[in-house]
């Protein structure tokens, strides 16, 4: 899995630019449905450190209404958190009607890092794969569209982004130890995953795996994906014209130029 297409044609940046400027048209018009509609969605983003989550996330979210598209990244859990049943923290941040909630890593996490890094034990582990589809069967039944993906990624390719972290001081932030502890368990890490995908992965809620070795190629599809498993209608045209402004009559602009931020460039 993640192995990298050699034959593949190399994506242009006018090609990929172009192309994401219509799919974010597209999620446009998902989002007026979205609101119009009523319609509840959640989309989970699972992977490994460095598969991508965080940009394929930003891509989706960056031309819609943050009051539609909602992110949820949660930091670890604090002290009277631990002491809830596993899966509460995340009930609250489930959408209301005309919201799409995207969670960057999620309860999974018991799935993935809590159980390789042995914060969670067997037992802990083999009751979440038992609840995890019958929450979200729940959810799926109470009107819920539920979307879940998995950032696929090669060796290699981990190797050389978590190294541009180290060498780009731009991208120091998102190297965290937990990073070059994933690197070491790489097995580790693919052996939850396949047991993860095997006991989760669900006629009402299955896993879509993303080939995610191109970024570009990445968003690209994942959107698209989106775009295909979610009823929304084409924006309806709505020609707008702007009126006359209104005469300035008395109008006097005060002097605001002390106040401006100093032009440097």
């Amino acid at each position: 899995m993640g192995k990298k297409n050699s034959g593949a044609k190399k994506l242009s940046t006018e090609q990929y630019e172009a192309e994401l400027d219509r799919l974010h048209a597209e999620l446009v018009a998902m989002q007026e449905w979205v609101k119009k509609s009523g319609a509840r969605i959640v989309i989970v983003f699972e992977g490994r450190d460095t598969a991508g989550k965080g940009g394929v996330i930003k891509r989706i979210t960056e031309r819609v209404s943050h009051r539609v598209f909602r992110e949820v990244a949660l930091p670890a859990p604090s002290d009277r958190e631990q002491t809830q049943m596993y899966m509460q923290r995340y009930m609250p941040h489930l959408p209301a009607a005309g919201e799409v909630v995207i969670f960057d890593r999620s309860w999974y996490n018991r799935a993935g890092v809590e159980r390789v890094m042995g914060w969670a034990s067997t037992e802990q582990v083999e009751q979440f794969f038992q609840l995890a589809p019958l929450l979200e069967k729940v959810m799926v039944d109470g009107g819920i569209i539920l979307l879940k993906y998995w950032l696929e990624i090669s060796e290699g390719e981990q190797t050389r982004r978590i190294r541009s972290r180290i060498d780009d001081p731009r991208k120091v932030w998102k190297l965290s130890p937990m990073d070059v502890e994933s690197y070491n368990r790489w097995y580790d890490y693919s052996r939850a995953r396949d047991e993860m995908f095997a006991a989760t992965s669900t006629e009402w809620a299955p896993w879509f795996i993303v080939d995610n070795e191109s970024k570009k190629r990445g968003r690209l599809n994942v959107i698209s994906h989106i775009l295909s498993q979610i009823p929304y209608e084409p924006l309806p045209e709505r020609p707008v014209e702007l009126p006359a402004r209104q005469t300035d009559e008395d109008y006097v602009a005060p002097d605001l130029s002390a106040m401006f931020v100093p032009k440097r460039f």
